[in-house]
């Protein structure tokens, strides 16, 4: 007998939990590697919210929340978006999930119909098109090339929708690419959109506090106001405040949708940690000065990483505008040979041999739907990434 249903054929497991799983088990056996799988924070949680955490759990704070999340977070949430995005939204228009990741679950889970498309600029976070085809859904990808810096261009958004578009993805800064869209980028998009009024935006940005070289965010919601009603704004915690495992993600859209997705929550996990929603007051409404510390060392790692791989003759890179990865080129690598006489077919092959050769764990372009490159995260001290590079330096040079 089968124990799994069918519609788990065609979802694979998370790219970059494989790739630090795979990297976990070579450590068991006692192989150095340096895991740049994952995209988590290595600093840790700020301490007042961490306080505000042990005082919600010595006051008693430890029963269950509705299911949308307490009064008080989705009012600090409200707060957040008039005060950092010029957004209006009550504590009504706000859902609290157990982390971003399950925002969009829920939200896709209330709205897809069978044959529903959503749209997914590539390259785009691993699990999109994995949540949307298990909902039900078809992704379709477009492939934002280099050459448009990672971003979806209102031509390329004209061209793909279609009468059974329903949603489109938009991640900024984005994972793996870094990439940021101007104001003006947003607002020729949202022009695109205004023609086709069956489409719904999802903005994906939790990596907002994460921009280098000087950058402001926009949030999709700002750019274009008139879109409103059909835009779900995503955010969460965990990567602006190093709070990963707090596992707190939040949004703001459309009363009717919002609603949907609490009913979802209130059938299937009943609500978030009560203890980490207090935790997560204290983190919006609490002193700011760790997140914009965080940003500066995420940049100058950024600029280690991006100094590194410049030098590394077979890989490119474009320097990330934003979040903390970096998407490595490695076009020059496919078709030659490993020293054991192993042909570098495809980014996955590149990655696979850095793994057991330089002992540095990355995550395939494929994973994100555009080759040929590598994902790394920067998330990690300097000293770590300048090894690494080091490591993956001495890889490639032995590649004939």
């Amino acid at each position: 007998m089968s124990y799994v249903a069918s519609r788990l054929s065609a979802v694979k497991p998370s790219a970059s939990m494989a790739a630090s799983q795979a990297a976990k088990a070579l450590r068991a056996k006692g192989v150095d590697v340096i895991d740049l799988g994952l995209g988590e924070p290595d600093f840790p949680t700020p301490r007042h919210i961490i306080d505000a955490a042990h005082f919600a759990a010595k006051a008693g704070q430890t029963l269950y929340t509705a299911a949308a999340g307490t009064a008080e977070i989705r009012e600090a949430v409200a707060g957040k978006f008039r005060r950092e995005n010029g957004l209006n939204y009550t504590a009504d228009d706000i859902v609290v999930a157990n982390g971003a990741k399950q925002i969009i679950f829920n939200a896709l889970m209330a709205t897809l119909e069978g044959g529903d498309e959503a749209i997914l600029p590539a390259p785009y976070f691993v699990s999109y098109p994995e949540m949307v085809k298990l909902l039900g859904g078809t992704p379709v990808v477009i492939e934002c090339p280099e050459t448009t810096g990672f971003r979806l261009t209102p031509e390329l958004l004209e061209k793909t929708i279609t009468p059974s578009t329903k949603w489109l993805f938009l991640n900024m800064p984005g994972n793996p690419s870094g990439a940021v869209y101007s104001q003006s980028d947003l607002k020729a998009l949202g022009a695109v959109l205004a023609r086709h009024p069956q489409v719904l935006v999802l903005s994906d940005e939790i990596y907002e506090h994460i921009l280098f070289d000087g950058r402001e965010f926009v949030s999709f919601g700002k750019a274009c106001p008139e879109l409103k009603d059909r835009t779900l704004i995503v955010n969460g915690v965990s990567k602006s405040y190093a709070m990963t495992g707090w596992r707190v993600g939040y949004a703001a859209g459309p009363a009717p949708l919002v609603k949907a997705m609490s009913t979802i929550q209130s059938q299937s996990c009943t609500s978030v940690c009560s203890i980490a929603q207090a935790a997560t007051v204290a983190a919006l409404n609490g002193p700011q000065d760790e997140v914009a510390r965080f940003r500066q060392a995420f940049e100058a790692r950024r600029n280690l990483v991006v100094d590194g791989i410049r030098k590394i003759n077979g890989l490119t890179l474009s320097p990330p505008e934003g979040a903390f990865y970096a998407y490595i080129g490695c076009a020059s690598l496919i078709g030659r040979k490993t020293p054991k006489g192993v042909v570098l077919e495809d980014d996955a092959a590149v990655a696979n041999y850095l793994l057991n050769e330089a002992r540095v764990a990355s995550v395939p372009g494929v994973a994100y739907g555009l080759s040929p490159y590598f994902r790394i995260s920067t998330a990690t001290g300097e000293e770590v990434l300048a090894e690494a590079i080091s490591r993956i330096n001495a890889a490639v040079a032995q590649v004939e």
